[in-house]
């Protein structure tokens, strides 16, 4: 089983149309509408979704897209689940392979049927069970890859979700009252779908997911609590409830959530005050509880907690239970599509902080302690000859190499931290590394300018947010990618404070780059995380040949400002 997450821009996509497939009821345009998704995110050519019959052994349907009515009238009758196929029946797990034909399970191809090499095949499920299977085929560049798994067992996840909320609608149409109890199902996943719709931030995914949970079952209270190791730790509330509350951790063993998540099954309390124990016992005054588990793909992921339905309550009905089960199996998937944004970003940063490491260790081993081992193998020749005149000339010749060594470091240093970041603020910091851009041998025309208001009375309203150092960092890492990367002749460089922001906007005449290829290049990753801890925006466009620009915009903070915001 691929454990490859998909890329920040395909996981963005897969948000951006989820809620049109969570909404759609007509089952076959849903259907429709899930093989179009899967071909734009992975790029297949062709795509295909079996579904399985009742004793779920072979294929009761297959729809397919990208192959015409023409072709599809020479192929002749759909397959029935046999080849490879067949395996995705019996094994109802991910499948990838770089030449389909090769398999050991593969039949082959029918006469008039489109050559087809490349294969990746996933099961969609709903309410536990496998109802039927995606398969992609012809990728349009190379073979599919790990992160292309990723998110296609993501789609088929939503999926299934929507094919249950789809025949479910149809089954119970002529039943009013299950038909509104169908209909509340499937807006309660609808709306969480909207509201995380490109949203990736935990916090603010836990944050949507409590509000609308509430809000659905009319509690009270409504907690969530995700599991970490043999722990619930209370990540989010909303309602009524102790600030205490929050970071709290119930251990899995005899607590009724871990109960809950071992049995996957949900629980109505009918006397909370008996019936908790640990830490939500302290937090928690109610009579009427509903706890619910957050699978994902079989896996556990947290539970949800409501309290007091303030609705004909306060104990929750068989109805309540249902409709925050249908919620819970959307959040799940959304508390993990943004647990996995989060580390893959993690795991970026961590890797732009072991290059960069990398690159000044190269720096002090390639030139300056190369240096000084030189020197040392030049004083121990000169000893061993032992006449003043080999003595002073390689002294004189060691002064002038340890004075290069000083110079080298203290560039390495500067670069690090410069002192007139600290000193002086972020104006005269990058005033000072395009001078010493400048001296560098080959450089390029640099036109700056630089018009900061928080430098003046610098003391008191020196930024809390970071603003100098990011706003120095933003400059010193587009000016060394225009220096050393894009082979530019000419950099135009501003900083300007204005509306209470800092806009910052690098412009170069270099090579360029394509920004869809290299858009997680260490560089643009370390950028983007320092705009995203300032509040700011950031925009960089590239072409090859066609130079580079970017644009931030960093909000600015002061102290007065923190202090008014003090005492509203």
């Amino acid at each position: 089983m691929s454990t490859a997450e998909p890329r920040h821009g395909q996981l963005r996509r897969l948000m951006e149309v989820v809620p049109d497939i969570v909404s759609e009821l007509d089952l076959e345009s849903l259907l429709q509408r899930v093989l179009a998704v899967a071909c734009e995110l992975t790029g297949a050519r062709y795509a295909a979704l079996g579904v399985l019959d009742e004793e779920r052994q072979e294929l009761e349907r297959f729809i397919t897209r990208g192959i015409d009515d023409e072709i599809r009238a020479a192929i002749g009758d759909p397959p029935r689940g046999r080849g490879v196929l067949g395996v995705l029946i019996e094994h109802p797990e991910p499948l990838r392979l770089e030449d389909v034909g090769s398999h050991a399970s593969s039949y082959g191809f029918p006469p008039g049927h489109p050559a087809m090499t490349t294969f990746l095949g996933v099961p969609i499920r709903s309410r536990g069970e496998t109802w039927g299977n995606l398969y992609l085929t012809e990728k349009d560049a190379g073979p599919f890859t790990q992160e292309d798994e990723e998110v296609a067992v993501l789609l088929a996840a939503w999926a299934g979700i929507a094919v249950e909320n789809a025949r479910l609608y149809d089954r119970e149409r002529h039943r009013a009252e299950e038909l509104e109890h169908a209909v509340r199902g499937m807006r309660a996943t609808t709306d969480i779908a909207k509201a995380v719709g490109g949203e990736m931030e935990l916090e603010r995914v836990l944050e949507l997911i409590v509000k609308r949970g509430r809000a659905l079952v009319h509690a009270r209270t409504l907690i969530i609590a995700l599991l970490q190791g043999e722990q619930l730790i209370v990540s989010a509330a909303a309602g009524e409830y102790e600030p205490a509350l929050l970071e709290e951790r119930i251990p899995l063993e005899g607590s009724i959530g871990g109960g809950v998540l071992r049995r996957k099954r949900s629980m109505r309390l009918g006397d909370v005050s008996e019936q908790l124990r640990f830490t939500l016992h302290e937090h928690i005054r109610a009579a009427g509880g509903l706890v619910v588990p957050l699978i994902y793909r079989g896996r556990a992921a947290g539970v949800l907690y409501a309290f007091d339905r303030q609705v004909a309550g306060p104990e929750f009905s068989r109805d309540d239970e249902q409709l925050l089960e249908s919620f819970a199996a959307s959040a799940a998937m959304a508390v993990a599509a943004a647990q996995q944004f989060t580390a893959h970003g993690l795991r970026r940063s961590i890797e732009a902080s072991e290059a960069e490491r990398q690159r000044w260790a190269r720096e002090l081993h390639d030139q300056t302690l190369q240096d000084m081992a030189g020197l040392r193998v030049a004083l121990s020749a000169a000893r061993r000859k032992g006449t003043p005149e080999a003595l002073e000339a390689v002294v004189d010749d060691t002064i002038d190499h340890l004075a290069e060594g000083i110079n080298a470091l203290r560039a390495i240093i500067t670069d690090l931290r410069p002192a007139a970041l600290d000193q002086l603020g972020a104006k005269a910091a990058i005033e000072a590394l395009v001078e010493r851009a400048r001296a560098t041998p080959d450089a390029p025309a640099i036109d700056l300018r630089v018009d900061l208001d928080f430098e003046e009375g610098r003391a008191s309203t020196r930024q809390l947010s970071g603003i100098e150092e990011g706003t120095y960092r933003l400059v010193q890492e587009a000016m060394s990618n225009a220096l050393k990367h894009a082979c530019a002749g000419r950099v135009h460089i501003s900083v300007v404070e204005r509306d209470g922001a800092v806009h910052i906007d690098v412009r170069d005449d270099g090579r360029g780059f394509d920004t869809d290829r290299d858009a997680d290049g260490f560089g643009l990753i370390g950028m983007r995380e320092r705009v995203a801890l300032a509040g700011g925006t950031l925009d960089v466009r590239s072409r090859p040949g066609r130079g580079t620009e970017l644009h931030a915009v960093l909000p600015v903070r002061r102290r007065g400002d923190a202090a008014l915001a003090g005492t509203a």
